[in-house]
């Protein structure tokens, strides 16, 4: 395909999103740091419920998601128990974090644990162990990001002037904005991406079957392709421990970004209303997985399993639908990309670097804001541009880091008992052994590496906290007045 139309459809997206970003501060000042940091707590449950749901739906819907399809079959699921199980903590846990922010001024997840525990140290530690996972996901989408650009482009535009360019733009934006522009753009972008997939997934088992509907495509692979359609999938390289245990693994892996759009509502009702309809946003992956399948009697021999979405698309669709694609896969890529930096620069100036200089919350803020350059130029565009073979593992690396916070959590919603000597020692016995079973004996009898870190860390962590002393009497009261209700 030699049109400019569709490269110009991508490329009209970046400047929306620049607008709208923009726009979103709305003559209000960012010096205050709960207002860069969490919006002033201000958004309403249909903003929330679009930035929750375009937050959660990354490249993965337009690359990542028909490239498992075509790959591997139904493992290509995972993602629907994943994002079903995010809605219900959303629902459940959302309005008690919330509840914390309001009453004890928490505007990120590690100040929320460094309060419970009384340890300004525990907290930096929490804030540094989710960053590594949080500024992988960042690196992820940031690539693919570059990629939709260089292949709209027939490669005119190189990988690092993708970067470049979208991490420029996200960074205008989200140092005039803050969370708000997060709010607003990714409100744009979940109705985009929503529209676009299911456009393309129409479009294509239309053009495949001369159906409107998906059965004939299902009907097919029964007939023709069955090892699709069940556990370990095509190729047989994902066994079902591995596939059981990421799941378990990313559902424990509560993000920190995730934490903030929580904290960033209008009140506890606006999460549970945002949360309730949470799930009909996630249909917007099932036309994408559909492409999928479709790619796999369509073009059967793809070099790159991820790019079958936009390989069709630029053999055979419509130029603007093309265009589309481009833009909602762009989308895709920045909605998930913007927070996780925004939380990381947040987390490093108020969890780490304010207790160590003792700053004031007026200079925190204004060092969250600076900390996006830095964090953008030195840390994620050399990663993207250097597009490293073993993205996945990094990515598997943060999963698991994530998920040995979670004694934090238990102490935090369920267990008083709950020691900050605990939740260190579990954290860190766990990160130890995730390294090790990542790096060196990697995902030994195929359970994910993460999975066995937890192993690890739970009874460290309950044993550890009943020998030593937990946080103080009135701390736990004040938390746990609000997480023991429903």
């Amino acid at each position: 395909m030699t049109s400019a139309i569709p490269l110009a459809i991508t490329l009209a997206y970046v400047v929306i999103a620049l607008v709208i970003g923009l726009r979103a501060r709305g003559g209000r000042s960012m010096q205050a740091l709960e207002e860069w940091g969490v919006a002033g707590r201000s958004m309403n449950a249909v903003v929330l419920y679009l930035l929750i749901g375009a937050g959660s739906i990354s490249a993965y819907t337009f690359m990542g998601a028909p490239g498992w399809a075509y790959s591997k079959g139904v493992p290509v699921f995972y993602v629907v128990i994943y994002l079903s199980y995010l809605a219900i903590v959303a629902w459940y846990f959302g309005p008690k974090v919330w509840e914390f922010g309001a009453r004890f001024g928490h505007v990120t997840q590690a100040s929320a644990i460094a309060d419970r525990y009384e340890s300004a140290a525990l907290g930096a530690l929490a804030a540094f162990v989710m960053s590594i996972g949080t500024l992988a996901y960042a690196v992820l989408q940031t690539i693919g990001s570059a990629y939709i650009l260089n292949v709209m482009s027939g490669g005119k535009i190189p990988v690092w002037a993708g970067v470049t360019l979208v991490l420029g733009v996200m960074a205008i934006y989200l140092y005039v904005s803050g969370q708000r522009a997060i709010g607003l753009t990714n409100a744009f972008q979940g109705a985009l991406m929503l529209m676009v997939a299911w456009a393309i997934g129409l479009w294509a088992t239309h053009a495949f079957t001369g159906q409107w509907w998906f059965g004939d495509i299902f009907t097919r692979f029964k007939a023709e392709r069955p090892e699709f359609l069940t556990l370990p999938g095509a190729g047989g390289d994902m066994s079902f421990a591995f596939w059981t245990t990421s799941i378990i693994v990313s559902m424990l892996s509560f993000m920190p970004p995730v934490w903030t759009q929580w904290m960033s509502a209008r009140s506890k009702q606006t999460i549970r209303t945002s949360a309730t309809w949470l799930p009909t946003y996630y249909v917007v992956i099932l036309p994408m997985v559909v492409v999928g399948f479709i790619g796999v009697f369509s073009l059967p021999n793809l070099a790159r399993a991820d790019t079958v979405a936009l390989e069709m698309a630029l053999a055979s669709m419509p130029v603007v639908l093309t265009g589309l694609l481009g833009a909602g896969t762009l989308a895709a890529a920045m909605s998930s990309c913007e927070p996780f930096i925004h939380s990381a620069a947040l987390t490093y100036a108020k969890d780490i670097l304010q207790p160590a200089f003792k700053l004031s919350n007026a200079a925190t803020g204004r060092l969250a804001r600076m900390l996006l350059i830095p964090i953008m130029a030195l840390i994620v565009a050399p990663v993207a541009i250097t597009e490293p073979a073993n993205l996945i593992m990094i990515l598997l690396i943060g999963l698991g880091f994530a998920a040995q916070v979670l004694p934090a959590f238990i102490g935090m919603f369920f267990w008083p008992r709950a020691s900050k000597v605990g939740v260190t020692a579990g954290i860190v016995a766990g990160f130890a052994l995730t390294v090790l079973f990542t790096v060196v004996f990697k995902n030994p009898l195929g359970i994910h590496a993460g999975f066995w870190g937890l192993m690890l860390n739970l009874p460290v962590f309950v044993a550890v906290s009943l020998k030593t002393r937990p946080a103080s009497a009135d701390v736990t009261a004040r938390f746990f007045a609000i997480a023991r209700r429903f």
